[in-house]
């Protein structure tokens, strides 16, 4: 009986994925809850698990089809009895050398040989690779291969291209990826589309941008275009939150199991500044505004594919422990692309650290449909005068608030900010709500 796989659904507002990479083909066996295909929406990379075990009957949406919400993705024949890919590697790598009997003698040079025969076979690439040679009009044989028994992975290939390694004459299909840029269809962002573009013979790679890459895109450019956007900025001693985290650390890792950072403060004093200046935790809504009395502060993370805004539920309600652990699974879970779409949806005000990369500062841009965003920057000594009047070296952070004039007035934002810096510049002040 045959047993149809669809896209599943990908969360409020996600309506569509691009498939990545095939982990099956057709006639290999499938276990229960083996991963299938793995799918990139505009928010999380997710895995399709199989729910019977079987066999791949059939393949619908090839590697880097878009696909929607309940379209079908592949077929699994329940019950049959399916090949290993591994098992039927190595017959091929045997059968090679069979037309001329002396050639099996020298075993070594005969598997070799097999190798490139393999990795030249469109049928022995994965689909990703497959569709990563033939975009680029690459040579597969000449793709020097690391995978299990001498298939091509993506990093070889991009290896490759990064060492020089070129299309054989290839101008058009290697900027054709450039050109398709963005795609038409209503539901994904679009771009300006340009003529084909003839590489520099100095060396470009022209790579087609993710569906995350994409909408992270057309999500900042949108941001800019609807709200009336300011940025205000300030500088925080961070010295007395230093003393307090040299102070704490040690016991505070040794009781809850992970490390006192500087975001649990900027959290909690985030949070005490919300709720004192409503505006910024609300949000416009046609010709409505939405104050929310709820307070999910977006943490944003950079990942090799992005970044993404894993959001902290109910963060005024968690201590500096639980604010701390869930801010490293975050980050920890983001890395390896398992957040889920559920954990990425709402918010209420998002916080980003710069610093981290060594930014000094900058002017965030705000996460629709949220009114504020708080930057936090790199810790950098500079001379300061306190207040006995002395120049005394300081541990300064700049930090920004970028926020939407449409809905929060300067006087609201420049208060906002302010009272952050009181509260971390004397962190007791969280402690005792004043």
């Amino acid at each position: 009986m045959a047993t149809d796989i669809t896209v599943p659904t990908l969360g409020e507002s996600v309506s569509e994925a691009s498939v990545i990479q095939w982990f099956k083909k057709v006639g290999d066996s499938v276990a229960k809850d083996e991963p299938l295909v793995e799918l990139e929406t505009d928010k999380v990379t997710i895995e399709v698990p199989s729910p019977v075990a079987g066999a791949m009957a059939e393949i619908i949406a090839d590697s880097g089809a878009d696909v929607e919400v309940g379209a079908l993705l592949c077929r699994i024949d329940e019950g049959a009895t399916g090949s290993d890919s591994k098992k039927e590697d190595a017959p091929k790598a045997e059968a090679a050398p069979e037309p001329a009997k002396e050639e099996k003698k020298p075993a070594p040079e005969s598997k070799s040989e097999a190798k490139p025969a393999a990795t030249t076979s469109n049928e022995t690439l994965s689909p990703a690779v497959a569709k990563m040679v033939a975009e680029n009009d690459l040579d597969a044989s000449k793709i020097p291969a690391s995978g299990p028994k001498g298939n091509l992975t993506k990093e070889d290939v991009q290896n490759f291209m990064k060492s020089g390694g070129s299309a054989t004459p290839a101008p058009a299909k290697a900027a054709a990826p450039a050109a398709a840029v963005g795609g038409t269809k209503p539901a994904t962002p679009t771009y300006e589309a340009l003529p084909e573009r003839t590489p520099d013979p100095r060396g470009e790679e022209h790579v087609k941008m993710s569906k995350l890459r994409k909408v992270i895109a057309t999500r900042l450019k949108e941001a800019q275009n609807t709200a009336a956007m300011l940025t205000t900025f300030n500088e925080i001693d961070m010295g007395p939150m230093m003393e307090v985290r040299n102070d704490y650390k040690d016991r505070f890792e040794k009781k809850h199991s992970v490390k006192l950072g500087f975001m649990s403060f900027f959290v909690k004093a985030a949070v005490v500044a919300l709720k004192e200046l409503p505006a910024v935790n609300g949000e416009i809504y046609g010709d409505q505004i939405i104050y929310k009395n709820y307070y999910d502060i977006g943490i944003a993370v950079g990942t090799p594919s992005g970044l993404v805004v894993p959001v902290l539920r109910d963060a005024d309600k968690k201590s500096f422990a639980e604010i701390e652990g869930s801010i490293a699974d975050f980050g920890r879970r983001a890395r390896d692309g398992k957040l889920s779409m559920a954990e990425m949806q709402g918010g209420s005000f998002t916080i980003t650290n710069g610093g981290v990369f060594g930014s000094l500062l900058s002017t965030p841009i705000i996460n629709p449909p949220q009114s504020g965003i708080l930057g936090m920057h790199k810790i950098q000594k500079r001379p300061i005068v306190n207040s006995d009047g002395e120049i005394v070296v300081g541990n300064m952070m700049y930090v920004a608030h970028s926020y939407d004039h449409r809905i929060i007035d300067g006087r609201e934002a420049v208060t906002f900010l302010v009272r952050i810096k009181e509260l971390l510049e004397d962190p007791a002040r969280l402690l005792i709500d004043v």
